[in-house]
């Protein structure tokens, strides 16, 4: 074994380093240092001690795993999925909630400090109530296994499918489905999807469940249809769980790593789902967009409403707005709501949400964000509070700039990617906007994923 003590020794691949870890990367993995080079470990904790293998050495970094643990980290604890470390899923799994959560409130603030070189006030981050059984979607790749149809997860990097159908973070009544499903659909002769050969039948198994209604929706992804063929087994299906209001297909013959096809076909029930979201009632569909953490997305659309601080007179506009739901939540508090959002088909969502809900102050236009803000801000328009939920990639330069030139009293950013929102909160920093607070909020717990909130406010601006 070897472990140079030499900081101008060379790392080398096999070689097996004591290592003490000292940090945590946004995508979970542990960072020691060792002969002057970071090493990244994953399934470590800040605070262990371990004989790490080194398995790979680039110029100023390398990749390791653990041999042996020697010395534990505050807030490690056993991980409760079998498959955790084939899975590529869940990175948290071996530390607690509270240790869990300051890793990802550290993400939030390190993006923004070195990313950003900004220092807004950090507000305490928002932990989830429940790490498990969170997920109100999960979509479950099909295999064939030693002759039987299988699903689970992907395992690290790679299209292997390892069969679980238990995943802690799913509702139990997931695992129940699939368990009945599968055997039902082989004995109706359907067979498995292979990527490599583009055949088979059965690519996915696509589960939607309504966390305040308790409905659930099915959807198989196949590369042919099985309409006539599955008939039998999906009512069968429907009556030992009549919870499943819906039973839809979608067809994908396509070589390629998009999951569902360019349609959906109604086979049972009704082509969506309702739930409620922050008490406004909303409709499923497969492709709709809905935050698959309910209850917490609940909690991030409330500190948004809060930095949004409005007063019942206020044109709020909702760029990205998807269905509508972050804007829907606020429209009470708001004189008019305006929406904005580039798929036709959420966008009708939108304005069918907001009919349904008796919401008579909002409006909804298709349209990539940039280009409407940009016709907004040409025409004049002067909306007192924006408020942003851009994808990972954050916003482009038109959008900021069009913002900039409507001049809001206030913008509030929900993001996804620290990185990107603390780019883009720099970006408005230099164009008249404090970033005065944000907020991490732990939407996927025992993931890497954490989204934050963000309080741009106009400088010169008296509250």
């Amino acid at each position: 074994m070897s472990r140079p003590n030499n900081p101008d020794a060379v790392l080398r691949k096999n070689q097996i380093i004591t290592l003490h870890i000292t940090g945590m990367t946004a995508e979970g993995n542990g960072v020691g240092h060792f002969c002057g080079l970071a090493v990244f470990v994953p399934m470590t904790a800040v605070g262990d001690t371990a004989e790490v293998r080194i398995v790979k050495v680039l110029k100023s970094y390398a990749f390791g795993i653990v041999e042996q643990l020697t010395e534990s980290a505050p807030g490690r604890i056993a991980p409760v999925c079998p498959v955790f470390r084939q899975c590529g899923g869940c990175v948290f799994q071996h530390v607690d909630a509270q240790t869990e959560l300051q890793y990802k409130a550290q993400f939030v603030c390190d993006a923004f400090e070195r990313i950003g070189r900004l220092h807004p006030a950090f507000e305490p981050a928002c932990g989830c109530e429940s790490r498990g059984g969170y997920r109100n979607k999960a979509q479950y790749p099909v295999a064939a296994q030693d002759g039987h149809l299988v699903c689970g997860f992907y395992a690290k990097r790679s299209h292997r499918v390892i069969p679980y159908t238990g995943c802690a973070l799913h509702p139990q009544v997931f695992t129940e489905i699939l368990d009945a499903l599968l055997p039902m659909l082989a004995h109706c002769g359907v067979t498995a999807y292979d990527e490599e050969t583009n055949t088979g039948m059965l690519r996915h198994v696509y589960l939607r469940r309504g966390y305040h209604s308790g409905e659930i929706m099915v959807c198989l992804v196949t590369r042919v249809s099985l309409r006539k063929k599955t008939a039998g087994c999906l009512q069968a299906l429907q009556a030992r769980f009549p919870e499943i209001r819906s039973i839809t297909e979608s067809v994908n013959p396509d070589r390629t790593n998009v999951i569902l096809g360019k349609t959906v076909t109604l086979l049972s029930g009704q082509p969506y789902i309702t739930d409620t979201m922050c008490g406004k009632e909303v409709r499923i569909s497969p492709q709709s967009f809905y935050q698959i953490n309910t209850a917490q997305a609940e909690r991030l659309y409330g500190i948004a409403k809060e930095y949004a601080d409005l007063h019942g007179t206020e044109t709020l506009l909702d760029l990205y707005c998807g269905a509508g739901t972050v804007g829907l939540s606020m429209a009470d508090a708001c004189g008019k709501l305006i929406g904005v959002e580039i798929i036709p088909q959420a966008v009708e969502n939108a304005k069918e949400n907001a009919a349904r809900n008796g919401i008579q102050n909002a409006e909804f236009f298709c349209g990539d964000a940039g280009t409407v803000a940009a016709k907004f801000a040409a025409e004049g328009q002067r909306p007192d509070v924006i408020v942003l939920d851009p994808p990972r990639k954050g916003c482009d330069t038109l959008t900021v700039d069009s913002v900039v030139q409507m001049q809001p009293q206030r913008v509030v950013m929900i993001s996804c990617n620290p990185a990107t929102a603390a780019r883009d909160a720099a970006l408005f920093a230099e164009r008249g906007y404090t970033a005065e607070k944000v907020r991490a909020v732990d939407l996927f717990p025992m993931t890497a994923h954490v989204e934050c909130v963000v309080l741009l406010q106009k400088r010169n601006y008296e509250v």
